[in-house]
């Protein structure tokens, strides 16, 4: 059963309500790997949290909107802050806690492009607020109008755990964010770049393994590309893998 971070949308189908919002996507990828999708709604309540991290095999942070730049850095110029899409707090607040309850009891956990940057920025790092003005030589990462599809490439790093999930050590990856991770916390290190030198893929230095028995955050979105791609799919099946222990090998 793996617990997923959802987020929140003003109107709603039924009333218009707040309700849940999540793309169907993540939670198909879930079971394409074999696993049991569980999304968890944007109650930041820490009771709330605990006892759901408890009760399930593995956590998926997902993507969506920025992270809350105060957060993670203090000194925000005007021009770099009109870039930075509305912030959700109480997400933020949620998904910093997912963050400290999986090191607490230990769990799986896979980090999907926002999910990517949180986990960075919950662990200490900082994210780069937007890549067109602060590294203005990257590629062009904000490639909304190819969502679903291959767009560039990137490094994979021999030996790490993308590399053994994918089989590859050159990964072609979709791309729609204009954030990326800044400053790299230190319980992780860095196991895919794209040319540009965006850092695509991040998962715990050998001597913090001992922490988790499975991280692995990327800055792409395997969950669009896993029903064309077997690379992609074989990201979730490794996620999913890691998760069984937790239920004896079974789902």
């Amino acid at each position: 059963m793996v617990l997923i971070s959802g987020s929140t949308e003003k109107r709603g189908v039924e009333f218009h309500d707040l309700s849940m919002s999540l793309s169907l996507n993540y939670a198909l990828a879930i079971q394409a790997g074999g696993g049991l999708p569980w999304v968890l709604p944007c109650v930041p309540e820490r009771e709330v949290v605990a006892e759901s991290v408890a009760k399930c095999d593995g956590v998926l942070l997902t993507g969506g909107d920025d992270v809350q730049p105060r957060i993670y850095r203090d000194d925000l110029p005007p021009a770099l802050a009109r870039t930075v899409h509305p912030a959700d707090g109480e997400r933020d607040l949620l998904e910093l806690m997912l963050v400290d309850e999986v090191f607490r009891q230990r769990k799986p956990l896979l980090a999907i492009c926002r999910g990517h940057q949180v986990l960075n920025v919950a662990l200490g790092g900082t994210l780069v607020v937007d890549v067109a003005s602060e590294m203005p030589d990257a590629l062009n990462h904000s490639r909304t109008d190819k969502k679903d599809k291959i767009v560039h490439d990137v490094q994979v790093s021999v030996g790490s755990l993308l590399a053994k999930a994918t089989g590859v050590t050159r990964l072609g990856v979709n791309s729609s964010h204009h954030q990326a991770v800044g400053k790299i916390a230190k319980p992780l290190r860095i196991t895919a770049v794209s040319i540009d030198g965006i850092i695509e893929g991040l998962e715990l230095a050998p001597a913090q393994r001992h922490f988790l028995p499975y991280l692995l955050a990327v800055q792409f979105h395997p969950e669009r590309l896993f029903s064309r791609h077997k690379e992609h799919l074989a990201i979730f099946e490794s996620f999913v893998a890691a998760c069984k222990p937790n239920r004896g090998g079974k789902l």
